[in-house]
């Protein structure tokens, strides 16, 4: 028992959170983005600029102005993340739930987190290697999205003539027509049919170009804290779209289930 733990002292043992964080290695931007790749491959330097600039975290600073970031700050950024892709939270609410536990002393996360050893190109070893289904980069070739969707070749084909699937060129399908033909293959099961679906594609468009008026002016600036803005004012409209149009689908088959 004598050893390690006869080194700490009494002033680390009072408070591990402080001296300890004060005491640990510090990162860099680019080392943090390493780490949060492993959960959130579409992050990037530019959204972690973005999420700083918000006031959700806030690295220190080199003399030379170079971001240093702790793992308190690497904590926060997950839980940002996090909120973000599995609950649609807007950073409004997100900023708010940090300020409370900033308050009360808690915070997301207080302890260093499981280190990963990550390949050179960002594989985890032991780890089965699958392309996230929301990842931008996802490319698949037609064969491939109907192996992993379940429509077969005459349902893409009318998705295609419709107007609800488009392939980009020179004919690779990305991350959102996999979700688009995995949600057609589902409903399909219930009975419905491509055919039901062009009203889907039209209010797309319709939303599309309201959403456009809003984000535009932002996409077209040069400063990429604009264009990251752009991007995070896209992602918190489509959420809201989505809770939207779920609730009213909702409150539209009450009666029918007679609630």
């Amino acid at each position: 028992m004598n050893g390690p733990a006869a080194s700490t002292s009494p002033g680390a043992a009072n408070d591990p959170s402080g001296a300890a964080a004060r005491a640990a290695p510090l990162m860099s931007i680019g080392e943090v983005l390493a780490q949060l790749r492993v959960e959130f491959p579409d992050v990037t330097i530019s959204k972690l600029r973005f999420l700083e600039a918000e006031g959700l975290v806030e690295p220190q600073r080199t003399p030379a102005g170079y971001r240093k970031f702790s793992w308190d700050d690497v904590a926060r950024l997950r839980f940002v993340l996090t909120a973000q892709r599995d609950q649609y939270l807007p950073l409004r609410v997100i900023r708010d739930q940090l300020a409370e536990w900033d308050s009360s002393g808690a915070g997301p996360g207080r302890q260093r987190p499981n280190l990963v050893a990550v390949g050179p190109g960002g594989e985890v070893p032991g780890r089965e290697v699958a392309e996230s289904a929301e990842s931008p980069e996802v490319r698949l070739g037609r064969a491939e999205l109907i192996s992993r969707s379940g429509v077969d070749e005459s349902t893409l084909a009318e998705l295609e003539r419709l107007g609800v699937l488009v392939a980009d060129p020179p004919g690779w399908y990305d991350a959102d027509a996999l979700i688009i033909a995995r949600a057609v293959a589902g409903l399909a099961a219930y009975g419905l049919e491509p055919r039901h679906l062009r009203a889907y594609r039209t209010a797309a468009d319709r939303e599309v170009g309201l959403f456009a008026q809003l984000v535009a002016p932002l996409a077209r600036q040069s400063d990429p804290a604009a264009r990251a803005r752009a991007a995070e004012t896209a992602r918190e409209l489509v959420a809201l779209s989505q809770q939207l149009h779920a609730a009213l689908v909702r409150v539209g088959l009450r009666s029918t289930l007679g609630r």
